[in-house]
């Protein structure tokens, strides 16, 4: 499934908010912690009208998502 940049960049981005939690004290931590989460759910907004969009299963677009985003991240 051909998918657009954007997209697999957002994901990208909700990830590696999501890495960062990791090297954070406690306070940081939360502050990191809900950045991802807001990230995470543009994700899944944008999934949700991409799906809408192309008439297409939101569910098979994410799982599409997630493997691609798993290459390399695009630059831009």
């Amino acid at each position: 499934m051909d998918l657009p940049e954007d997209l697999i960049r957002m994901q990208h981005d909700a990830d590696d908010k999501g890495r960062t939690l990791e090297h954070l004290d406690d306070g940081e931590r939360q502050a990191q912690r809900e950045a991802w989460f807001a990230a995470a759910a543009e994700v899944e907004a944008a999934v949700t009208a991409y799906a809408q969009e192309q008439g297409m299963n939101p569910h098979d677009v994410e799982k599409a998502l997630r493997q691609a985003a798993r290459g390399p991240h695009p630059h831009g």
